[in-house]
């Protein structure tokens, strides 16, 4: 067996478990460890979260009897891959990992409002893309994505309010006082 028809073989079963939905679902949801893990400036943890969202398209089972939106944009999508590339796809391809790299670089320097804003672009032009691109098939992606970005949302700013509020602790609690040492010389 070739390597071609290996990587084809490959595709083929990495396609048909992606028609799942739970992978529609959990990878908007990969960016909030990213957004954490950036925040904490782990690239480890940055590097092993875009490994876990590369692969999350793989990890449920083909569904039995795939929903045909799902099918019919996922048709677009690898048509869209494998076909002529010109100019403006490797431009469009560019902006994920341009994005991906915004988000992490905000999350970087703290700036939490810039993340979210990058958050709800991110969401908002991916299914721009399916539908404008996509002649409509993106559509199929409304669901996933919005609920994804709610959760993100939340998550995100749930977590700010818990910065802030752990902020204006620290600095309403006293300093201690200095530690006298009672040895003897």
């Amino acid at each position: 067996m070739d390597i071609a028809q290996l990587l084809a073989d490959f595709g083929d079963w990495a396609y048909d478990r992606h028609a799942n939905p739970l992978s529609w679902y959990i990878r908007p949801l990969f960016l909030l460890p990213l957004a954490w893990f950036a925040h904490r400036r782990s690239g480890w943890g940055i590097a092993g979260t875009l490994v876990a969202l590369a692969t999350s398209i793989f990890w449920f089972p083909a569904p039995a009897r795939p929903d045909p939106q799902i099918l019919e944009f996922l048709d677009f999508e690898r048509e869209w891959l494998t076909g002529t590339w010109d100019l403006e796809k490797i431009a469009q391809a560019v902006l994920a990992p341009l994005a991906l790299t915004a988000y992490c670089a905000a999350f970087w320097r703290r700036s939490v409002v810039w993340g979210l804003v990058l958050l709800n672009l991110m969401a908002v032009g991916k299914l721009l893309w399916g539908v404008v691109v996509g002649d409509g098939t993106g559509w199929a992606m409304t669901a996933p994505a919005l609920t994804g970005l709610l959760i993100g949302d939340a998550a995100v700013l749930w977590g700010l309010r818990r910065l802030r509020a752990r902020r204006r602790q620290a600095a309403s609690e006293p300093s201690a006082p200095p530690v006298l040492s009672t040895t003897s010389s």
